[in-house]
C-alpha cells in the first residue's frame, strides 16, 4: 500500500480553518509554536476562534497576532503575564479567558486524544479554578472534574517531518506539541525539514503520520516568526 503525501501549501490549508473552530496551538513561549501558521491564519481573517495554548506568547509574536486583530473570542491558556494585549483583551471584555493549570492542561489534552471525557484532580479544590465545575468523591476524598479538551484544529511546529506526517521535534519542542497532535479532528504541521518517506530514523519519531493530516513546509527559518531551535 502508497502512503499519501500531505504535504500541501500553507495557504490553501490554513483557508481550510472555519470560523468558530476550537484551535490547539502547540508551543511553550517560542519553542514548538507554529509561527508561520499563526500568521497566516491572523492575514487570513478568521474569527470567533477558541484557542488552547500553554501561554499567549509576547506581543507581536504567535497567538498575539489573532488577539490583536479581535480574532479570538476564547483562550483557555495557564497564563498570559507576558502579554499586555491579552491581559487588556481579558480587562476589557473582548476576550473570554479560562484558566487552567499548567500540568492539568496538558493531561485534558491528554484525556481528549485518548477518547476519555474527562480527569479527576484535587488541584484547584477550594481555589478560584473550581468555580462552576462538578466535584465529586473518589475514594473518600473530594475531586474536581476536568473535561477533556479536544480541538477541530491542531497547529504544532516540528523541527523534521517526512511526506506522510511523521514528526520529530527539537529539544524543548517536546512540550504540548506530541499530546495536541493527538487530539484534535485535523492536524496541520509546519516543518523546518521535509523529507521523504523513510527519510526520519523510526526511533525519532514522536508524534507518527496517523495523526497528522497535513504538512506545510517552511520556506525559510524567519526572526519575523521567532522560529529558533532551542
Amino acid at each position: 500500500m502508497k502512503l499519501p503525501d500531505k504535504s500541501i501549501v500553507m495557504e490553501e490549508v490554513v483557508a481550510q480553518i472555519p470560523d468558530g473552530a476550537t484551535v490547539l496551538v502547540g508551543g511553550f513561549g517560542v519553542p514548538g509554536t507554529p509561527f508561520a501558521l499563526l500568521r497566516e491564519l491572523a492575514r487570513q481573517g478568521q474569527r470567533d476562534l477558541v484557542l488552547v495554548k500553554n501561554d499567549a506568547n509576547e506581543a507581536g509574536m504567535g497567538i498575539d497576532h489573532l488577539i490583536a486583530g479581535g480574532q479570538v473570542r476564547k483562550l483557555i491558556v495557564t497564563h498570559l503575564g507576558l502579554n499586555a494585549n491579552a491581559i487588556a483583551a481579558m480587562n476589557e471584555g473582548r476576550m473570554e479567558v479560562e484558566f487552567c493549570a499548567q500540568g492539568i492542561l496538558a493531561e485534558r489534552i491528554r484525556a481528549g486524544g485518548a477518547g476519555l471525557g474527562a480527569i479527576l484532580t484535587d488541584i484547584g479544590i477550594d481555589t478560584e479554578l473550581a468555580q462552576g465545575k462538578q466535584i465529586v468523591e473518589m475514594n473518600g476524598r473530594p475531586m474536581l472534574v476536568e473535561s477533556a479538551l479536544r480541538g477541530d484544529v491542531a497547529l504544532v511546529h516540528a523541527a523534521r517531518a517526512d511526506c506522510f506526517g511523521n514528526l520529530a521535534y527539537a529539544a524543548t519542542a517536546r512540550n504540548f506539541n506530541p499530546l495536541m497532535a493527538m487530539a484534535a479532528s485535523r492536524v496541520i504541521a509546519e516543518t523546518e525539514e521535509l523529507l521523504p518517506l523513510g527519510g526520519l530514523d523510526p526511533d525519532s519519531v514522536e508524534s507518527p503520520g496517523a495523526f497528522v493530516d497535513h504538512v506545510v513546509k517552511l520556506d525559510a527559518i524567519s526572526e519575523e516568526y521567532g522560529i529558533v531551535r532551542r
